[in-house]
């Protein structure tokens, strides 16, 4: 095992989850629930947004080099919310578009001062890149807890919405955790999926 890539990785995706999360907590203020506030959750440091579950998660993906995991989720309460429909749509969206808002940022360090930069930060500067497209892709699948199953439920027709979420509230866990685990081509479903999308993103960024 190469110690320094995986603490590297481990490093990369704990920041990019941390703002991630504050992501989430800041747009819930900004449309004004404060539940978030109260819970100490408008804060950029890890502790504050811990999950021991999702940070296994990190070590473990960590150890095989592409960093997948989550933080605490951000509580918040949608009656709170000044337009609860569109606002939850906002909230949920605001976390992968932190971590494309991240990458694009490590991207241009990339692009101007890679050659400036030492080994180990250039490693750091690419993960960065990396672990943030796999984040905001992975984040985007539409099953529950994830953010893509809110923002689905926001854009569907209210009654097909309600269904959505019946259906996801009893088997959405589940469909995530197998598609996690159901290798294909010698990789998991959803790396599988999100593989692709994620190459091109990222060749976007740095070619």
């Amino acid at each position: 095992m190469d110690f320094f890539q995986i603490g590297i990785t481990l490093i990369a995706v704990i920041i990019a989850i941390t703002i991630h999360e504050f992501a989430h907590a800041a747009a819930a203020v900004s449309c004004g629930d404060d539940t978030p506030k109260k819970q100490g959750r408008i804060s950029l440091n890890p502790l504050d947004h811990f999950d021991p579950v999702g940070f296994t998660m990190i070590v473990l993906t960590s150890i095989f080099g592409f960093g997948i995991g989550w933080g605490k989720p951000v509580m918040i309460d949608p009656a709170n919310f000044r337009n609860p429909r569109w606002d939850d749509i906002k909230v949920a969206a605001w976390g992968p578009l932190s971590n494309i808002l991240q990458a694009i940022v490590f991207s241009v360090v990339w692009r101007f001062w890679a050659l400036k930069l030492s080994y180990g930060v250039q490693t750091f500067v690419l993960r960065m890149v990396l672990v943030n497209i796999g984040l905001a892709l992975f984040n985007l699948i539409p099953l529950p807890p994830l953010d893509g199953s809110h923002i689905l439920a926001g854009l569907l027709p209210r009654e097909a919405a309600r269904k959505y979420v019946r259906f996801a509230a009893q088997y959405g866990m589940a469909a995530l955790l197998l598609c996690i685990m159901v290798p294909v081509g010698g990789h998991s479903l959803i790396s599988w999926v999100i593989s692709p999308a994620s190459s091109r993103l990222v060749h976007l960024l740095l070619r």
